[in-house]
């Protein structure tokens, strides 16, 4: 399996596929096979550990499976690190077509924060401000 060329590390894995027999063409198998990789693995840093990038085999070469971006998310300990008791958690998603066409779906995440004077334990969001901070989420 060959990742894209915006990675460091090229060759990311081998994947297993029935041979070829009778009108079942291995290559055809193989196609549209969605696979998950840890970012630090693909880019020699530890530091995206938490990140997992999601490939899906969309052309086959001989033995080489040609790879392209499907998709990108966090670890589930990473993000329940993130979640914190007495604090809102605000989350909002939008569809934004880039420059060369594809349109992605992002997915934002949001938590509120205790004051540096504060005195009461919880930080609510009140609905009203919650709706205020998605729609700039949402237009940023």
């Amino acid at each position: 399996i060959k990742a894209p060329s915006v990675f460091s590390v090229r060759q990311c894995g081998k994947t297993l596929v029935t041979r070829t027999q009778g009108t079942k063409i291995a290559s055809e198998q193989l196609k549209g096979r969605v696979l998950e990789l840890n970012l630090a693995d693909l880019n020699n840093d530890e530091d995206q550990a938490y990140k997992k990038v999601r490939l899906c085999i969309e052309e086959v070469q001989g033995r080489n499976c040609l790879t392209d971006f499907h998709g990108l998310t966090l670890t589930r300990d990473k993000l329940n690190s993130l979640v914190r008791k007495w604090h809102t958690m605000i989350e909002a998603h939008v569809d934004v077509k880039t420059t060369d066409g594809f349109v992605v779906r992002l997915f934002v995440i949001a938590f509120t924060k205790r004051r540096q004077d504060q005195v009461k334990t919880n930080c609510y969001a009140q609905t009203a401000q919650i709706r205020k901070i998605r729609k700039k989420m949402v237009e940023i």
